[in-house]
């Protein structure tokens, strides 16, 4: 064999070769790993990464979840929050209540007191959390408010009290959010960039969907969808950023004809009733869009748009009916370009 020939079938054999690996390289890279289960009671979650060792994290994603209900779900009678609410006091166990109690202080101060987990016990009341709940009258509502408000829990790093002992603390309206940031942290501590993480609608996407090399989207609910038939407003692309939707959707009571959504302000004690009806927000991390959503809930159309102009670190999508009764939005105007209408 000429050395012409011993050097054409070499070349060929490298090229081969290193197509070979490229082609193992893509494989591995573009295949998607998904995992799906339940967390915080019936709520689904939904995990997709890419993964260049296709490691499947979903017991380790389990375990961390049970931690953070025993932490901050109050429908566990044993858990953290649970006991603090029976008591006055608490010294932290686990790392979530601390991070959880800070993150709300900074938004319910942001929000002037529009968010406000202090709410603990006009959720029981309305019948939105662990106890059985009633249509309370407006004396009874005026006696939880003297004990509501945010400003009544004081904490440290390690020890968190309230001044009346009959204030009753729920993240019902963060948790879900905070569950997302808690996994994300997970894969990216893990070496993953590139992941959509899902809990209960609330979203944080990293990098690329590396299916069709596209940044992640996802679809944010028509506010006339129930929970039998469920539509999309509008679709929306999220580059390296958080995302959750508020809004009296599904989660709500019918009492003697009269409907009664399960986002309560902190300020009367009532359900609210306004036009806004759903309220998007973006942001750094899951757990702040999660409760801005809800304090916009609370705020209003106005109130709301007038906050995401003041703080353009945050971003918006709402959803509201006009005077006349007609649907409207609202887009910040860096999410232009990344939120398309469903026609």
């Amino acid at each position: 064999m000429s050395l012409r020939l011993k050097n054409i079938i070499y070349t060929l054999g490298l090229l081969s070769a290193m197509f070979l690996v490229w082609h193992y390289r893509q494989g591995k890279t573009e295949e998607m790993q998904w995992i799906t289960g339940k967390t915080m009671g019936p709520i689904s979650y939904n995990i997709k990464y890419f993964d260049d060792e296709k490691r499947n994290f979903k017991y380790q994603i389990d375990s961390l979840l049970t931690i953070f209900n025993q932490s901050l779900n109050t429908y566990i009678p044993t858990s953290e929050i649970s006991q603090f609410n029976k008591n006055q006091s608490f010294d932290f166990q686990l790392p979530y209540f601390h991070e959880a109690l800070s993150s709300s202080k900074k938004i319910y101060e942001l929000t002037d007191g529009a968010f406000d987990p202090s709410i603990g016990a006009l959720i029981n009341a309305w019948g939105f959390g662990p106890e059985t709940g009633f249509v309370p009258d407006s004396i009874y509502i005026d006696s939880v408010l003297q004990f509501t408000g945010f400003d009544k829990v004081k904490f440290s790093e390690k020890t968190v009290a309230k001044i009346d002992p009959r204030t009753n603390i729920s993240f019902s309206a963060s948790a879900k959010g905070y569950g997302v940031d808690v996994v994300a942290d997970y894969l990216i501590k893990n070496g993953v960039n590139d992941f959509f993480v899902e809990i209960g609608g609330e979203v944080k996407a990293s990098g690329q969907n590396k299916s069709n090399d596209k940044i992640w989207t996802v679809g944010i609910l028509h506010p006339n969808s129930d929970e039998i038939n469920q539509f999309f407003y509008a679709i929306a692309g999220l580059e390296n950023q958080a995302m959750a939707t508020s809004g009296n959707y599904f989660n709500y009571h019918i009492v003697d004809g009269k409907k009664y959504g399960h986002t309560i302000s902190p300020k009367t004690g009532y359900p609210i009733e306004h036009n806004l009806l759903s309220a998007t927000v973006f942001a750094l991390t899951c757990q702040e869009a999660d409760a801005i959503a809800t304090a916009f809930m609370v705020m209003g159309t106005e109130a709301s748009i007038s906050f995401l102009k003041k703080n353009e670190e945050y971003s918006g999508f709402l959803v509201y009916n006009d005077e006349n009764g007609e649907l409207q939005e609202y887009i910040s105007k860096d999410m232009i370009g990344q939120i398309k209408m469903v026609e």
